[in-house]
């Protein structure tokens, strides 16, 4: 049995509503505005948290490190860009204060021991590791000291690989929810994934999710249907931002979208329909689109009814259709004119 993971007051895992993440890495390009309005954003879309990306570059790579994508126009160092677009304590404060406002959670990744302590200090109720950072295990160490539950993306390990490490956080008895994830941007659907969140469940028995970079909401509201307790996708204000993850983003107009599907499959899968009840409940509809056995000609009292004088026709409160091959060979009592619908007392005993 698969036990829920609590972060702040939302608990995630089977028989609660998924947890949706609006996330924004760098998409605010280093404007605190900008980060501020992603946050009022996602909440106007209706998310459950907003989560951005913790970088202190010094701590993180070396002059050597240079981006996933490049680009004619960017000519800083991937350090500078850390540096940049990175936020100090304030302003984190600040951003996790909105955040709250606004009835979010706040979460950001951290890429680094540094910014874990960072985030310890603004107070973040989960750690939200990214596919890159699945061996470091000196920061899993020092999340752990938190107690707050890790939720942990793997878009790049092997099964050998994701055993370790889960074996290793289980070891540091601090919760743990899994996202199936496709280090890929955008990802094609071919590359998604979706039959790894039943495996993962399977596999290591804790609340599972989807980390989507398709760009799309399909892959999205499948996976809410195969029953994920956490989706996050990367959000973009507008198709016309210029930045790595833009064309792997949702809108913020799709990420309503997307929630408002994942809540109505949320609804429907957890309402079962018992059938016989369902239909005794809509009898009183069965009279408006049911049909019943009517004249196809004018027929005078003593004709013996055939099979071609014969037809089906609603409203359904006469003889019932099912029962028009019952009433050849029978004898009609009295007249009936062309459409009449026939019953009973139409006919002879």
């Amino acid at each position: 049995m698969i036990k829920p993971v609590q972060i702040a007051d939302k608990q995630i895992g089977p028989g609660h509503p998924a947890l949706i993440i609006g996330e924004v890495a760098q998409a605010h390009d280093g404007s605190l505005n900008m980060a501020h309005a992603f946050v009022d954003a996602i909440a106007d879309a209706g998310a459950d948290a907003v989560k951005f990306q913790t970088h202190i570059a010094a701590a993180e790579g070396t002059a050597e490190e240079g981006f996933r994508k490049g680009s004619p126009w960017i000519e800083e160092t991937k350090a500078t860009f850390w540096e940049r677009t990175g936020f100090n304590d304030e302003q984190w404060h600040g951003l996790a204060a909105h955040a709250k406002e606004r009835g979010l959670l706040f979460l950001s990744s951290p890429f680094s021991v540094e910014a874990v302590a960072l985030l310890e200090r603004i107070g973040v109720p989960a750690w939200k590791v990214a596919s890159g950072e699945v061996t470091n295990f000196q920061m899993f160490e020092s999340m752990a000291s938190s107690g707050k539950p890790i939720l942990l993306s793997a878009g790049m390990s092997s099964w050998s690989e994701q055993d370790r490490v889960v074996d290793f956080i289980k070891g540091l008895k601090v919760p743990l929810a899994l996202f199936q994830c496709t280090t890929a941007y955008p990802c094609p659907p071919e590359q998604v994934g979706l039959n790894l969140i039943a495996e993962l469940r399977e596999r290591y028995a804790v609340p599972v999710g989807l980390s989507d970079h398709s760009g799309k909401v399909y892959s999205g509201l499948a996976a809410i249907a195969l029953g994920a307790n956490m989706l996050e996708v990367h959000i973009t204000l507008s198709r016309e931002m210029y930045g790595t993850s833009v064309d792997a983003s949702l809108t913020t107009a799709e990420l309503r979208e997307l929630i408002e599907g994942a809540r109505f499959i949320e609804a429907v899968l957890g309402s079962p329909v018992n059938k016989d009840q369902m239909a005794e409940e809509k009898a009183g509809l069965r009279p408006i689109f049911f049909r019943s056995v009517v004249a196809k000609q004018d027929l005078p009292a003593g004709s013996i009814l055939a099979g071609e004088q014969l037809t089906t026709k609603k409203p359904g409160t006469g003889i019932p259709a099912e029962r028009l091959h019952e009433l050849i060979g029978r004898t009609l009592a009295r007249d009936v004119k062309r459409d009449q619908l026939l019953s009973e007392e139409d006919l002879l005993s």
